[in-house]
Order: structure tokens, then C-alpha cells, then sequence
């Protein structure tokens, strides 16, 4: 019998884990922006030395979400006070399940009294879908992610979104607009001309230099960004290809897949016989060292993840008790985990070495191999002390790093061991072939890693790029 929605699909896999695990998705593809316009490596140093124009049109959903309900379903369905979410302003929205699992987060923006987008990945604007239906007077409307492989066919959104970014960002900025353009608070709104085109825009600040996100009508998209590419040719502007810009989150500290908590729970089974049999939720791949026989021990409460100072108790919102009852000295914190050089590079020799172990195949710049990846994090007798999240190369820090969630207790500077490779020779996903694990040796470093991030980012502020 063929499964209708994400619960048949669980209850006929018996095994949730082991149905993500063996996920056939294949690997996470940015859809319809290049892989590189120029390599990778320059497209990621120009974010730090001159700027890079950041194409953020195709690969995340845009959630309309307008009506007298809006702000209340909002706020009953998010960790984050609304008490004082100005018109004109975002947030970084992170709803959690009744047990306190996170869910996932993106960037709401309050465009009017009545009227919301929520930007982000396909958990939570299924997850808002959802809750809209439930006796909200609201109205929703979706701008779907651009599918991942359109072979040929023509590809539209609603809007385009770009951002410029990098220290000569808001010179590049200004010769756009025609003139001055006030620097508004971060994540404060405000309004750009492009091309002819008024076009809105958020403040945004990475690798600790001002910058901009912007958007507008997709049918302007051609102009509007010929028009940037232009005024920021003197001023060294790269376009950022699909390998490039995964690599920002492993530089100022966000980590952008945890899975989803929604596979378990009784309140939420409505929820999932809602979602499709064929959505992220059932066919997201689960990948890394880290194997468990209970889904629940992949979910990430805010705190594990950096988001505790999100956490308010002013209003009453889906998993407050479960929220409340979780002392925050006590959990794991994010860290930024600097791999071993002499480490990596064995790992790097190993396609050409015929003689030695074969290897999890490290890709750069992105060395993720499944949708959510959870690697385990060992201390130097061997004890779990977390879970490496996110892992690549950056080519400003000229390092291998992954982002990570450790037990409190663990210091910066610590050495511990991240664990490369799936036990057993790997499973089935499609993007692993049978290998044998290895240890790789890592230090214990802050979160966001890059010093310009951590000395310009004020807490709670998150990385400018969406992954």
C-alpha cells in the first residue's frame, strides 16, 4: 500500500533513522545559480577583502503571511518575543515542538501591521501552513524553492533576493542608489533605487562590514542585477557561485540543517499525516558518524544551537514548558571545531592513495553528504562529548572547520576528535560509497570563527547568508 503522507511513510519504514540514513535524495543542490562564476576560493576571499553580490533568489521558500491572525499565529508558534517587532524590521524565527525540539529557523520580516514573509527552508513554512489552517484568521501564500534539478525548464519565483556584502559594500551601495544611503540598524528595513526600480532592503552586516539584503519582482531580476555587477566592478565585486556560498555559514557560526524535531510526539501527528509522502520530511538524508536507534536523539533544543538568548517567556508559544523546564547552564553550546591540518590532508590523499584505507570522500568546499549531518565528537579518552553539524573549508581562515554542539563543560583550546565516516562501510544514501572510519583531530574554537564576525556581530545576530 503506498504511503499518503509522512506518517505511512514512517509507520511502513518501522525505523525513522533508518529511513532517513538511507535516504535516496542524493546530495543538496543550490538550484539555478552556478556552482562557480569564477573559483570558489576567490568568490569566498572577495566577502572579506573587496565584496561579493550573493544570489539567494532560488533556494529557500518565501512564506506570505498576511491577516488579523498573522502576528498571533507568529507569536504563538515562535520562541521569540514579538512585544516590540516594529514594522519595517526582521527576526531570526525559530518555532520549536511541544517537547522543545527545534524545528528550524529563518528570517521573518514584519512588512506591515497585518503583514509577514517568512524566508527560509521547507520545515518551518510547512510547519506555519500547518498551524494557519487551525483556526486563524489569516491568509497564506507560498513562493516555492526553485526545484533542484529544472533541466532546461524555465525557472520563476516572485521575487528575486540578492545581497551585497564586504567591505566595499556600501560604496558599491551608494553609486547604485545615486547617493547617500542611511545606514539603518541591523535587520532594520529601508529602501534602495536600483535600475529605476525601488526596491526594499534589509541591513545586514558579514565578516564585519555593513551591507545589504535586497529584493524585488522577479521580472527585474536581470536588470537589477547587471545593474549591481556594473556599479561594483571597480570596486572588485564577485558574483558568489552555489560552491562559494555555503562556506559563510562555516565563518560566522550558523548552523543551517538541524533535523527537524516532528518525527515523534503524539501532539504532532496530525502534523505529519498532513505532510506529503514525498516532502523534505520524509526524504531528507540523514548522514555522519553519529548513529542512534531514537530520532529524538538528533533533535537540537535552541540552546544547543545558539539560539537561547531567542528564548522568551513574555508570551505563551508552542513547547514553552517543555523550554522552561531545561536548565540552560547544563546544555551543550555551539562551537566552532578547527580540524587538524596533517589530519585533513590524510583524509584529501586518499582517492590517489591505491595503497591506503579507503575514506568517506571529503568534498570541497562543502564536505556535507547528506541534508542533516550529525558526526560524533569525542574527547581524547574516547567519551561523546557532541555533534559536528556542519563541516567545510574556508578559504580566508585557509582551514577545515565544522560547526558544532559540545557538552558545556568542554573549554576553548580543547583538542577533541571528530568522527569521519559512517560505522559498518556507510549506508545507502547515494552519496557515500563503503569506507572505513577515521578520527580526525580538531580544536575547540569560538563560534562565529572568523574574528571580524565575532568582533562585529552583537549576540543574537546571525550570519547573513541563508543556506
Amino acid at each position: 500500500m503506498s504511503a499518503k503522507n509522512l506518517q505511512d511513510v514512517l509507520d511502513q519504514a518501522g525505523s525513522t533513522v533508518e529511513l532517513l540514513r538511507n535516504s535516496q535524495i542524493g546530495a543538496y543542490i543550490y538550484p539555478v545559480v552556478p556552482a562557480e562564476f569564477t573559483n570558489f576560493r576567490r568568490e569566498v576571499i572577495a566577502w572579506r577583502e573587496t565584496a561579493v553580490l550573493f544570489d539567494q533568489t532560488h533556494h529557500m521558500v518565501n512564506l506570505f503571511v498576511s491577516g488579523p491572525d498573522a502576528l498571533r499565529l507568529l507569536t504563538e508558534h515562535g520562541i521569540n518575543s514579538t512585544a516590540t517587532f516594529a514594522v519595517g524590521t526582521a527576526k531570526q524565527y525559530v518555532p520549536v515542538s511541544p517537547q522543545g525540539g527545534v524545528i528550524g529557523d529563518g528570517i521573518l520580516f514584519r512588512l506591515g501591521d497585518d503583514e509577514f514573509v517568512f524566508v527560509g527552508r521547507a520545515p518551518v513554512a510547512n510547519y506555519l501552513t500547518f498551524r494557519a489552517q487551525q483556526g486563524y484568521d489569516v491568509e497564506i501564500r507560498r513562493d516555492e524553492r526553485s526545484p533542484s534539478r529544472p533541466y532546461g525548464k524555465a525557472v520563476t519565483r516572485d521575487l528575486w533576493r540578492f545581497q551585497i556584502q564586504g567591505p566595499n559594500a556600501w560604496r558599491i551601495i551608494e553609486k547604485i542608489n545615486g547617493g547617500p544611503v542611511e545606514q539603518v540598524r541591523f535587520f532594520r528595513m529601508g529602501y534602495l533605487n536600483v535600475a529605476g526600480e525601488r526596491v526594499r532592503t534589509l541591513r545586514h552586516g558579514m565578516a564585519g562590514a555593513p551591507g545589504l539584503e535586497l529584493w524585488g519582482p522577479y521580472e527585474t531580476y536581470d536588470k537589477v542585477r547587471d545593474t549591481i555587477l556594473e556599479a561594483g566592478r571597480e570596486f572588485g565585486i564577485e558574483p558568489c557561485g552555489s560552491r562559494a556560498y555555503s562556506c559563510n555559514t562555516i565563518e560566522s557560526g550558523w548552523i543551517p540543517s538541524p533535523l527537524p524535531a516532528v518525527y515523534t510526539g503524539a501532539e504532532l501527528r496530525a502534523y505529519r499525516e498532513w505532510l506529503p509522502a514525498g516532502g523534505y520530511e520524509a526524504t531528507n538524508a540523514l548522514a555522519g558518524s553519529f548513529v542512534s536507534d531514537r530520532i529524538e536523539d538528533y533533535y537540537l533544543n535552541p540552546w544547543e544551537l545558539g539560539y537561547g538568548f531567542f528564548v522568551k517567556f513574555d508570551h505563551d508559544f508552542v513547547g514553552r514548558d517543555a523550554l522552561a523546564a531545561i536548565d540552560p547552564q547544563r546544555q551543550r553550546r555551539k562551537v566552532t571545531l578547527a580540524w587538524n591540518a596533517e589530519d585533513v590532508t590524510k583524509l584529501l590523499a586518499a582517492p590517489v592513495d591505491s595503497t591506503g584505507p579507503g575514506y568517506q570522500f571529503f568534498d570541497l568546499p562543502n564536505a556535507n553528504y547528506g541534508s542533516s549531518n550529525y558526526d560524533a565528537v569525542l574527547d581524547a579518552d574516547g567519551a561523546p562529548i557532541g555533534l559536528s553539524l556542519f563541516t567545510g573549508y574556508s578559504a580566508n581562515e585557509r582551514k577545515v572547520l565544522s560547526l558544532a554542539t559540545v557538552d558545556p563543560d568542554v573549554p576553548l583550546g580543547a583538542e577533541v576528535q571528530v568522527i569521519w565516516g559512517e560505522p559498518d562501510g556507510g549506508s545507502a544514501k547515494t552519496t557515500v560509497q563503503p569506507h572505513e572510519q577515521v578520527a580526525v583531530r580538531a580544536v575547540v574554537s569560538p563560534a562565529p570563527y572568523a574574528e571580524p564576525a565575532r568582533e562585529s556581530y552583537q549576540p543574537g545576530w546571525r550570519t547573513a547568508v541563508r543556506v
